[in-house]
């Protein structure tokens, strides 16, 4: 969807006859300049201007009818202002998405919103607009987007610059989205890097592939484990955006999995198609490396994506199997469906001895306790560092994607001690997702601030929100943008 800043007056600036012009409205607050119609029409179906609530009417101006959409901003003071305009926003891109509608006005004028207001509305609006259909090749016309740009009029002076800066936030959303929602046999690890390397051209990031021969070079044994069962090659990509900033960079490393059937430990069929988006961790980290290099971050930044597919054919590995990391350090595989770490820890032990990490983050769709523990509302966080850990729940609560800190500790650590390794890559029953985290930081150097985000329950979700429709939702890509804005760039 595009966005377009203009000066003419709201009712030429869209392409529909009637047009459609769309108004922000604060909670308990109407226009004054509304016709009276339009106030006892809003009033009588009980619009108050609430977030993300919607009314539509129609009214004469001068010889032109006149669709007019008011969407409720909530409260004017309220802390979370930024949300509930970016659902204000998100409502009128809803409601009108697949309505036949080309063009929306959104009428500024006499606003008073600030140039920051304005593009947390229009953030909200783009996000929601983003969908899915290339294969989808029997929609009814109805059912078809139509919504393609949106006019802005009447904004502050400086709100298209600010504008940019979300702009590229958003596309970031986007290639994460569309990176999680492939089908598997489109989207493994060799076309995951093909799409970053046509993605990124130009953009001033430096890509580096490692393939299956350098991993073996390097002693990668526990992520080739994973992938010795599929026809499909593993691959390493880091992506380096040096904007300035610390010598030392802040590196992001992802899980991509792009296929999950659990190995040998099959999962169950029901749902298994799901687990294309066992990738989400390292589609958050492309994302959110594109986001930083469309808006000029000034930091210096590492993005890493460890990317194989877990199947379970005649070489696959066994459960009972010892595989030896790039660290040095043995596992025993007693699941060979606890596949995730296993990618991590060679790839944070590379991104340790090849770039000396200021700090380090790992996202990944991990486990299923992650989910049992905290629905789909957090994302688990796990560190060995205060700072960094309040850090990153800073900025969770800043982007809406928020985190939910966990404990760990040498209890807890126990429980992956294995008796002919120097660990097994599962706990017992209990405490899933801690044990989890216990083996990746087996994996940090000493002395490294490291956090690791389990996002299972984030990625994909199976109702629309409020920025996202059913399906990918982008998680992580804001969440790291923030923390990169906050602590990086302030």
């Amino acid at each position: 969807m595009q966005i377009r800043f203009s000066d003419a007056p709201a009712e030429t600036a869209g392409s529909l006859s009637p047009p459609i012009i769309a108004r922000i409205v604060d909670q308990d607050a109407l226009p004054a300049d509304l016709e009276p119609v339009l106030i006892e029409a809003a009033k009588a179906t009980r619009f108050a201007g609430k977030a993300g609530q919607l009314f539509e009417g129609f009214v004469t101006r001068g010889e032109n009818v006149v669709r007019v959409a008011l969407a409720g901003a909530g409260e004017a003071a309220a802390k979370d202002r930024s949300s509930a305009l970016e659902k204000a926003g998100a409502a009128l891109t809803a409601k009108y998405l697949a309505s036949g509608a080309t063009s929306l006005t959104l009428d500024l004028a006499g606003s008073a919103l600030s140039a920051e207001d304005v593009a947390a509305v229009l953030l909200g609006a783009r996000l929601r607009g983003w969908r899915m259909d290339a294969y989808r090749t029997t929609l009814k016309p109805e059912q078809k987007v139509s919504l393609t740009e949106i006019v802005v009029q009447g904004a502050p002076e400086d709100a298209e610059t600010v504008w940019q800066g979300e702009a590229a936030l958003a596309e970031g959303v986007e290639f994460t989205r569309t990176l999680v929602t492939e089908p598997a046999n489109v989207l493994y690890p060799e076309s995951f890097v093909e799409r970053c390397q046509t993605r990124f051209a130009g953009t001033g990031v430096e890509l580096t592939v490692l393939d299956e021969p350098a991993m073996q070079a390097l002693g990668m044994g526990a992520l080739l484990g994973v992938s010795q069962g599929s026809v499909r090659p593993a691959r390493m990509l880091a992506m380096v955006w040096n904007g300035g900033g610390d010598a030392k960079p802040t590196v992001f490393v992802g899980k991509g999995v792009t296929f999950d059937t659990g190995g040998i430990s099959l999962k169950q069929p029901t749902g298994m198609e799901d687990m294309k988006w066992d990738m989400g961790g390292a589609g958050a980290v492309a994302g959110a490396m594109l986001a930083l290099a469309l808006r000029g971050a000034k930091a210096h930044v590492v993005g890493i994506c460890g990317l194989v597919e877990n199947m379970p054919d005649a070489n696959a590995q066994r459960p009972g199997d010892v595989v030896t990391s790039m660290s040095g350090q043995t596992v025993e595989v007693i699941n060979t469906d606890a596949e995730g770490r296993l990618v991590l820890c060679d790839a944070l032990t590379w991104a340790q001895r090849t770039y000396a990490p200021a700090r380090i983050v790992d996202l990944a769709t991990l486990t299923g306790a992650i989910i049992a523990a905290l629905a789909n509302e957090y994302a688990g966080l796990f560190s060995n560092d205060e700072d960094l850990a309040k850090d990153l729940t800073a900025a969770g609560e800043n982007s809406g994607e928020r985190l939910w800190r966990f404990p760990m500790g040498p209890a807890y650590d126990k429980m992956i001690d294995s008796p002919i390794a120097d660990m097994k890559n599962v706990g017992g029953r209990y405490g899933g997702s801690i044990t989890a985290a216990q083996f990746i930081q087996r994996f940090i150097d000493k002395g490294t601030p490291w956090a690791h985000l389990d996002i299972a329950g984030m990625v994909w979700a199976e109702k629309s929100g409020a920025t996202w429709d059913k399906g990918a939702t982008g998680y992580g890509v804001r969440l790291l943008d923030r923390l990169v804005r906050d602590t990086l760039e302030s």
